[in-house]
């Protein structure tokens, strides 16, 4: 099949769990655009957690095909925060709440480049619920954009891209011996994924080759030493691992553990590594 036949792709994050109502998007989506691939990117997101469903979007969406992605944490729903579409500069439209929900992924896709309010009601369904626009304004203006029934232009009138809400960023402190982070997602796994990377890494401990050992401090308790690796299968089982994960962020783990569980740590714990 060339390229130009491929069937449209539509991504789609939600926090809405497994009781229908995902079904319920895809059906009005397939309904307008019934050639669309949707690709379920996750519909486990904590529930309300804007910045975990950020986290999941960015790390997945740049090994998506381009297409129309559709996000929905939205405790705001129904209120004046704006319905919003965003085209990336590798192609995508990301249609969501203006909540910081598509921020970090339209980066991850090379920048935002144009953003627009959703306004035009005949892209929606006739009528809309306050507290489903997931089904009623984003499922199907993201299927009429897949379908070619619309352009980007279509949706409703230009925002500016200064004006659109981000979520606060979270950065990594690192001086010589130690780095000052926080936990920014908490995945299955019960790995605690942190700001920062490996440039953070190498500027804390200069020399990784001899820093085997490290001590990590989640909140104020002292959990013990960590081990620099590159991969789960240079730790024995039951060991704590610093790491650079597979997408460049700083991560801990237990190797075949729940961290999380273990030391209560959540989105927003304040952790500490250092060699001493």
């Amino acid at each position: 099949m060339a390229p130009s036949e491929r069937p449209p792709v539509i991504g789609f994050l939600t926090d809405f769990g497994f009781d229908g109502a995902a079904a319920t998007c895809r059906g009005v989506m397939l309904s307008i655009c019934p050639t669309a691939q949707v690709i379920d990117i996750s519909h486990a997101v904590r529930k309300y957690a804007v910045r975990d469903g950020a986290f999941v979007l960015r790390a997945t969406l740049p090994y998506l095909p381009v297409g129309v992605h559709v996000g929905v944490v939205d405790p705001g729903v129904g209120t004046d925060r704006r319905p919003i579409a965003i085209h990336a500069d590798r192609g995508d439209i990301l249609i969501g709440p203006d909540n910081g929900l598509l921020l970090p992924a339209a980066d991850a896709l090379g920048g935002p480049i144009e953003a627009r309010e959703l306004a035009n009601s005949d892209l929606w369904r006739p009528v809309v619920s306050t507290t489903f626009h997931g089904r009623d304004v984003f499922a199907p203006t993201a299927a009429h954009l897949a379908a070619g029934n619309a352009s980007f232009s279509d949706v409703g009138p230009g925002l500016s891209l200064s004006a659109l809400v981000r979520l606060p960023p979270v950065r990594a402190r690192a001086r010589e011996g130690a780095i000052e982070t926080e936990v920014t997602y908490v995945d299955s796994f019960g790995n605690l994924r942190l700001a920062g990377g490996a440039d953070e890494l190498a500027a804390a401990f200069d020399s990784l080759e001899a820093t085997r050992q490290v001590r990590v401090l989640v909140g104020e308790v002292d959990i013990g030493p960590a081990f620099l690796v590159t991969s789960f299968g240079h730790a024995e089982e039951g060991a704590t691992l610093l790491y650079v994960d597979s997408s460049g962020d700083l991560a801990l783990a237990v190797n075949q553990g729940d961290l999380a569980a273990r030391t209560g740590a959540m989105a927003g714990t304040r952790i500490v590594v250092d060699r001493r």
